[in-house]
């Protein structure tokens, strides 16, 4: 449900997930009405009302249904929110943005991404079934510190149980392609487990799912990405837990842990497809060598908060991450070697290795004497290490590269006039650094000796906003906000050919630091809600996605220009239960190919989305509830690219039906309803001579599922 927040204060903080309340209540109708939210992700204990930005909170129910239609938390988001791009239908997120840029993904605002050599699975790190809901912050700021120059996507996982005793829930679900075939059958089976005794609680939960091949529009098994690897034909195992105890009836104490592992079943290979004909890449039964595709995201998180510490709010956090990718291989031009192997018969794949440290403290309170002045201060840090390797040869294709953010920061909000007008407004300061080793590159790239270095970066990243609230339910604001992220250091690293390269003054390391200024409106009033939002934002030295004809992608800094408008209308209508909504994005990006200082050149489909319309139907009332949404995807052309990188666009309808029945809920959800037979956005847009990209979209896909409480 769209709402029009605030100015994230690249800096403003509020950590501690037990503060989100996503509060709602009913009328006589059995609709749900809106109130005051504070969004965990927005890091202030201040309502989404009182800041100057745009967010989307996702409920747990409207997730649970989406993700049985599509799967994961990142398909889930992409059909729900127009400004976020298709995804890849693959496990990989390259090319997939929000509003044109990269977003952060977080699970309870530690983030995912590995800045160093981003794998682009940081979408796949915990199972749906712990996610109690989704905050999608839109836009570039530095509220989580690096990478959100696209906006945030934090993920609150379940809450800790509020009444003494035991409870939990479960859920049995299968999954079939259009045909019934067993090749495309998948299941899941999940359970959470909670306990509370007075002031200590406790959660543990385990799930399981299995997934079988996908099928397109004409019952065709889907090609298989066999160099980034893929969702179709894994398993996935995830374990959660969580153990806390309240130390008074303001402070809280807990750790949280999470253990997410996905690995490719190796059932299949992948088979060519020819764009020329319009045949789409395929698979066959087989297997490949090399180790399985593997995906192990491991996260444990300790926090302290308190709601009332001498009058203000007081969280501090501290987390360990680590992740380790295993992509598919294959005999690819970049990996050969000829003191190795003959050229063209070396057989290699990748593993990227991140490991992350990171601590958050922030203090909360208004000003004595002063209440309608809130003040916000703060301290980060965050230290990663990661390397990537080449697994069957032992090579490093990135060195173990250390990157270090120290990052105070501080933010202010003022009510004015009984709240008619808020002023926000506030710097973070970041103190970034890299430690590169001396390192040789592939031999693809001329076996270049590099001189590793410390590069470092010190910037105050600003913000600033207004909301005018003339009555209740409609507000307007302005903001503007500063977001960073380096580029993907890994990428840059293992692609220098030039000799003699020093790292220290390597301008291609320099920071991306992009510009986000947006107004919008938005009306809560009565049946009706609806929202208008335009941004544009900017970057001096951005990044890009070029991809080679190998199908991996370099990094190309550019400047960048993007700008877009985005609609959304909801109405509950005069038959109770019955809401109707539509949602429009519309985005352009342009770049400077030549460095002539002219923006000669749009964006192309690895770097910005389609534009988008979304329709839905939604009917809930008493133990019944159904919804049909349609997405349609306009076709692009994108001046100044090549012509076979036009997008044609299509359109795909999903639905979905539930019934509650005693001692639980039974659900069947069809994804693509119409069975519509398609190209990618991905696909479309790139590698016009790729015939082993060629992919098509997932038709009809049937999931039956039972959910049940106690």
């Amino acid at each position: 449900m769209k709402i029009a927040i605030g100015m994230i204060a690249a800096a403003t903080l509020w950590t501690g997930s037990a503060s989100a309340q996503d509060s709602q209540t009913r009328d006589e109708a059995g609709d749900a009405k809106r109130e005051d939210v504070v969004v965990t992700a927005a890091r202030t204990i201040l309502p989404a009302s009182a800041l100057p930005l745009t967010v989307d909170v996702i409920d747990r129910e409207t997730l649970s249904r989406q993700v049985a239609v599509s799967g994961s938390v990142v398909d889930a988001v992409s059909a729900l929110l127009p400004a976020f791009s298709p995804t890849r239908e693959k496990i990989t997120g390259f090319g997939e943005t929000l509003r044109g840029r990269s977003p952060l993904y977080a699970i309870n605002g530690i983030p995912q991404t590995t800045p160093i050599r981003d794998g682009a699975r940081d979408g796949y790190t915990i199972d749906p079934f712990f996610i109690d809901r989704v905050e999608v912050i839109y836009g570039s700021n530095a509220l989580q510190g690096i990478g959100a120059t696209g906006g945030v996507v934090n993920q609150v996982t379940v809450q800790a149980p509020k009444e003494n005793g035991w409870s939990g829930r479960t859920l049995i679900q299968g999954n079939s392609g259009n045909d019934f075939s067993g090749a495309s059958l998948g299941g899941k089976v999940a359970g959470l487990v909670s306990l509370r005794s007075g002031r200590f609680d406790a959660t543990g939960g385990v799930a399981f799912e299995r997934r079988g091949v996908f099928l397109d529009g004409r019952d065709r098994r889907i090609g298989l990405d066999g160099n980034q690897s893929e969702i179709q034909d894994t398993d996935s195992l995830s374990f959660f837990g969580r153990v806390g105890v309240d130390l008074s009836d303001t402070a809280r104490f807990e750790v949280i842990a999470n253990r997410f592992r996905l690995e490719g079943n190796n059932h299949y290979v992948p088979v060519d497809g020819n764009r020329t004909l319009g045949i789409p890449a395929t698979s066959r039964p087989g297997t490949s060598p090399g180790q399985p595709s593997t995906g192990l995201a491991q996260m444990v998180s300790a926090s302290l908060t308190d709601g009332d510490l001498a009058g203000g709010a007081f969280t501090l956090q501290g987390f360990y991450n680590r992740t380790s990718d295993t992509f598919g291989g294959g005999i690819i031009a970049t990996f050969q070697d000829a003191r190795i192997a003959p050229v063209g018969t070396l057989f290699d794949q990748s593993r990227n290795v991140s490991r992350k440290l990171g601590g958050k403290i922030s203090y909360e309170r208004a000003v004595p004497g002063l209440e309608a002045l809130t003040l916000t201060a703060g301290f980060d840090a965050l230290f990663d290490r990661t390397r990537q390797e080449l697994v069957q040869t032992g090579r490093a294709w990135v060195p173990q590269t250390d990157f270090r953010s120290l990052a105070p920061f501080g933010q202010a909000n003022l009510k004015l006039f009984d709240g008619l007008v808020r002023l926000a407004g506030g710097v973070r300061y970041e103190n970034v650094q890299l430690d590169i080793p001396d390192y040789t590159t592939l031999a693809t790239s001329g076996s270049r000796a590099v001189i590793g270095g410390k590069p470092s970066f010190r910037r105050a990243l600003w913000n600033g906003g207004v909301v005018f609230e003339p009555v209740k339910g409609i507000r307007a604001y302005g903001s503007y906000a500063e977001g960073y992220t380096i580029a993907d250091i890994g990428r840059v690293l293992r692609g220098i050919s030039q000799p003699n390269i020093r790292i220290a003054n390597f301008l291609d390391l320099t920071p991306v630091i992009s510009n986000n200024r947006e107004i919008g409106v938005e009306v809560n009033r009565g049946p009706l809600e609806a929202s208008a939002t335009y941004y544009w934002s900017s970057s001096d030295l951005g990044q890009l996605l070029v991809r080679n004809s190998d199908g991996f992608f370099n990094v190309s800094r550019q400047p960048i220009d993007i700008s877009g408008l985005e609609l959304n209308l909801a109405v509950r209508t005069p038959l109770p239960g019955l809401k109707v909504g539509t949602g429009f994005s519309h985005v352009t990006g342009r770049t400077d190919t030549n460095g002539d200082g002219i923006m000669d050149a749009d964006l192309d489909g690895a770097n910005i989305s389609p534009d988008r319309l979304n329709l839905n139907l939604d009917y809930n009332r008493g133990r019944f509830s159904a919804r049909v949404q349609g997405r349609y995807y306009l076709s692009r052309r994108f001046q100044g690219q090549p012509i076979a990188n036009d997008f044609v666009g299509y359109r795909l309808f999903d639905a979905y039906i539930a019934y509650d029945v005693s001692g639980g809920r039974v659900m069947l959800s069809v994804q693509n309803l119409g069975n519509t037979d398609y190209v990618t956005y991905y696909s479309d847009t790139q590698g016009p001579t790729d015939n082993a990209r060629f992919y098509t979209g997932r038709g009809r896909n049937f999931t039956l599922s039972w959910q049940a409480g106690f």
